[in-house]
Protein backbone atom coordinates (compact mmCIF):
# COMPACT_ATOMS: atom_id res chain seq x y z
CA UNK A 1 0.00 0.00 0.00
CA UNK A 2 1.49 3.21 -0.51
CA UNK A 3 1.89 5.29 2.67
CA UNK A 4 0.99 8.58 1.74
CA UNK A 5 -2.60 7.32 0.04
CA UNK A 6 -6.42 7.47 1.94
CA UNK A 7 -7.40 4.29 3.06
CA UNK A 8 -11.33 4.12 3.79
CA UNK A 9 -12.80 0.72 5.61
CA UNK A 10 -15.30 -1.17 3.68
CA UNK A 11 -16.42 -4.37 4.20
CA UNK A 12 -13.24 -5.03 6.71
CA UNK A 13 -10.82 -4.18 4.00
CA UNK A 14 -9.54 -0.54 3.40
CA UNK A 15 -11.22 0.97 0.45
CA UNK A 16 -7.76 1.54 -1.18
CA UNK A 17 -7.23 -2.23 -1.41
CA UNK A 18 -10.03 -2.69 -3.76
CA UNK A 19 -8.66 -3.01 -7.21
CA UNK A 20 -9.73 -0.02 -9.19
CA UNK A 21 -9.21 0.33 -13.00
CA UNK A 22 -5.21 0.01 -13.60
CA UNK A 23 -4.89 -2.41 -10.75
CA UNK A 24 -6.87 -5.40 -11.92
CA UNK A 25 -5.10 -7.80 -13.14
CA UNK A 26 -7.40 -10.39 -14.23
CA UNK A 27 -7.66 -11.69 -17.70
CA UNK A 28 -11.31 -12.06 -17.85
CA UNK A 29 -13.88 -10.28 -15.94
CA UNK A 30 -17.66 -10.47 -15.79
CA UNK A 31 -19.29 -6.92 -16.58
CA UNK A 32 -21.89 -5.28 -14.66
CA UNK A 33 -22.73 -1.53 -16.42
CA UNK A 34 -23.67 1.36 -14.28
CA UNK A 35 -27.18 0.89 -14.88
CA UNK A 36 -26.75 -2.12 -13.25
CA UNK A 37 -27.06 -4.57 -16.37
CA UNK A 38 -25.25 -7.91 -16.71
CA UNK A 39 -22.85 -7.06 -19.83
CA UNK A 40 -21.05 -10.11 -19.69
CA UNK A 41 -17.61 -11.83 -19.57
CA UNK A 42 -15.54 -10.06 -21.78
CA UNK A 43 -11.65 -9.44 -21.48
CA UNK A 44 -10.29 -6.80 -19.11
CA UNK A 45 -8.73 -4.69 -21.78
CA UNK A 46 -12.54 -4.12 -23.11
CA UNK A 47 -14.22 -3.47 -19.76
CA UNK A 48 -11.60 -1.17 -19.02
CA UNK A 49 -12.47 0.60 -22.60
CA UNK A 50 -15.92 0.97 -21.51
CA UNK A 51 -15.10 2.02 -18.48
CA UNK A 52 -13.57 4.81 -20.35
CA UNK A 53 -15.83 5.80 -22.54
CA UNK A 54 -18.66 5.73 -19.77
CA UNK A 55 -16.37 8.09 -17.84
CA UNK A 56 -16.31 5.72 -15.15
CA UNK A 57 -14.08 3.52 -13.05
CA UNK A 58 -13.97 -0.42 -13.05
CA UNK A 59 -14.09 -1.63 -9.95
CA UNK A 60 -13.51 -5.21 -8.95
CA UNK A 61 -16.18 -5.89 -6.38
CA UNK A 62 -16.28 -9.85 -6.42
CA UNK A 63 -13.10 -11.03 -6.37
CA UNK A 64 -13.14 -14.30 -5.37
CA UNK A 65 -15.65 -14.87 -8.18
CA UNK A 66 -15.25 -17.22 -10.94
CA UNK A 67 -14.40 -15.10 -13.01
CA UNK A 68 -13.80 -11.99 -10.92
CA UNK A 69 -17.14 -9.26 -11.07
CA UNK A 70 -16.56 -5.76 -12.07
CA UNK A 71 -18.63 -2.91 -12.23
CA UNK A 72 -18.53 0.05 -13.93
CA UNK A 73 -18.79 3.18 -11.60
CA UNK A 74 -18.11 6.59 -10.40
CA UNK A 75 -15.55 5.15 -7.74
CA UNK A 76 -16.14 8.27 -5.26
CA UNK A 77 -19.65 8.09 -5.46
CA UNK A 78 -19.73 4.20 -4.87
CA UNK A 79 -16.85 4.92 -1.61
CA UNK A 80 -19.75 7.33 -0.43
CA UNK A 81 -22.59 5.16 -1.08
CA UNK A 82 -20.54 1.83 1.08
CA UNK A 83 -19.15 4.41 4.05
CA UNK A 84 -22.90 5.73 4.43
CA UNK A 85 -24.56 2.14 4.19
CA UNK A 86 -22.10 1.16 7.06
CA UNK A 87 -23.01 3.78 9.48
CA UNK A 88 -27.05 2.93 8.46
CA UNK A 89 -26.09 -0.46 9.51
CA UNK A 90 -24.42 0.89 12.40
CA UNK A 91 -27.37 2.71 13.63
CA UNK A 92 -29.79 -0.02 13.35
CA UNK A 93 -27.99 -1.95 15.84
CA UNK A 94 -29.56 -2.48 19.14
CA UNK A 95 -26.49 -2.88 21.66
CA UNK A 96 -27.88 -4.53 24.98
CA UNK A 97 -25.92 -3.83 27.81
CA UNK A 98 -25.68 -6.16 30.73
CA UNK A 99 -26.31 -4.08 34.31
CA UNK A 100 -24.39 -4.92 37.32
CA UNK A 101 -26.06 -5.08 40.73
CA UNK A 102 -23.89 -5.88 43.61
CA UNK A 103 -25.19 -7.08 47.10
CA UNK A 104 -23.83 -8.83 50.07
CA UNK A 105 -25.46 -11.72 52.38
CA UNK A 106 -25.92 -8.53 54.84
CA UNK A 107 -27.29 -6.14 52.29
CA UNK A 108 -30.30 -4.38 54.33
CA UNK A 109 -34.12 -4.70 53.51
CA UNK A 110 -34.44 -1.20 52.50
CA UNK A 111 -31.55 -1.08 50.66
CA UNK A 112 -32.59 -4.71 49.05
CA UNK A 113 -35.68 -3.27 47.64
CA UNK A 114 -33.73 0.07 46.37
CA UNK A 115 -31.57 -2.22 44.24
CA UNK A 116 -34.78 -4.57 43.15
CA UNK A 117 -36.45 -1.11 41.91
CA UNK A 118 -33.20 0.13 39.78
CA UNK A 119 -32.95 -3.56 38.37
CA UNK A 120 -36.66 -3.22 37.22
CA UNK A 121 -36.02 0.27 35.40
CA UNK A 122 -33.13 -1.66 33.39
CA UNK A 123 -34.90 -4.54 32.07
CA UNK A 124 -37.69 -2.12 31.63
CA UNK A 125 -35.24 -0.21 29.26
CA UNK A 126 -34.24 -3.30 27.68
CA UNK A 127 -30.79 -4.25 29.15
CA UNK A 128 -29.71 -7.73 31.11
CA UNK A 129 -29.08 -7.48 35.03
CA UNK A 130 -26.33 -9.45 36.82
CA UNK A 131 -27.10 -9.34 40.25
CA UNK A 132 -23.90 -10.11 41.91
CA UNK A 133 -23.73 -11.46 45.79
CA UNK A 134 -19.82 -10.61 46.93
CA UNK A 135 -18.74 -12.54 49.76
CA UNK A 136 -15.58 -11.45 52.07
CA UNK A 137 -14.27 -13.58 55.04
CA UNK A 138 -15.90 -15.64 56.96
CA UNK A 139 -19.32 -15.15 54.76
CA UNK A 140 -17.30 -17.59 52.20
CA UNK A 141 -18.12 -20.61 54.49
CA UNK A 142 -21.85 -19.93 54.19
CA UNK A 143 -22.07 -19.30 50.35
CA UNK A 144 -25.38 -21.86 50.15
CA UNK A 145 -26.96 -19.87 52.77
CA UNK A 146 -27.20 -16.68 50.94
CA UNK A 147 -28.64 -18.62 47.49
CA UNK A 148 -32.03 -18.01 48.90
CA UNK A 149 -31.44 -14.43 48.89
CA UNK A 150 -30.42 -14.12 45.19
CA UNK A 151 -33.01 -16.57 43.79
CA UNK A 152 -36.11 -14.33 46.03
CA UNK A 153 -34.14 -11.25 43.81
CA UNK A 154 -34.67 -12.93 40.70
CA UNK A 155 -37.95 -14.19 42.00
CA UNK A 156 -39.69 -10.80 42.96
CA UNK A 157 -38.86 -9.40 38.92
CA UNK A 158 -40.28 -12.48 37.90
CA UNK A 159 -43.23 -10.67 36.37
CA UNK A 160 -41.05 -8.72 33.86
CA UNK A 161 -38.16 -11.10 33.84
CA UNK A 162 -37.05 -14.43 33.62
CA UNK A 163 -33.71 -16.05 34.77
CA UNK A 164 -31.08 -16.56 31.58
CA UNK A 165 -28.36 -17.90 34.12
CA UNK A 166 -29.00 -19.26 37.24
CA UNK A 167 -27.13 -18.89 40.41
CA UNK A 168 -23.68 -19.73 40.04
CA UNK A 169 -20.49 -19.45 41.59
CA UNK A 170 -17.47 -17.36 40.23
CA UNK A 171 -14.55 -17.29 42.58
CA UNK A 172 -15.66 -15.08 45.92
CA UNK A 173 -19.36 -14.54 44.34
CA UNK A 174 -22.22 -15.56 43.02
CA UNK A 175 -23.89 -13.98 40.11
CA UNK A 176 -27.21 -14.62 38.75
CA UNK A 177 -28.47 -12.86 35.17
CA UNK A 178 -31.71 -11.85 34.46
CA UNK A 179 -32.92 -10.61 31.09
CA UNK A 180 -36.53 -9.50 30.00
CA UNK A 181 -39.22 -12.00 28.97
CA UNK A 182 -40.00 -12.51 25.43
CA UNK A 183 -43.75 -11.62 25.84
CA UNK A 184 -42.75 -8.24 27.69
CA UNK A 185 -40.49 -7.32 24.47
CA UNK A 186 -43.27 -7.75 21.67
CA UNK A 187 -45.89 -5.79 24.01
CA UNK A 188 -43.27 -2.29 24.57
CA UNK A 189 -42.99 -2.81 20.74
CA UNK A 190 -46.38 -1.87 20.26
CA UNK A 191 -46.71 0.90 22.22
Amino acid sequence: MDSDAVHFFWEGKTISELMVNDRIRDPEVRVIGDDGAQLGVMPINEAMRLAEEAGLDLIKIAPKAEPPVCRIVDYGKFRYEQTRREKEARKKQKTVEIKEIRITPNTGKHDLETKHGNARRFLQKGDRVKITMRFRGREMAHMMKSKPVLDEFAASLADIASVERAAKVEGRSMTIILCEKKSDKKDRRKI
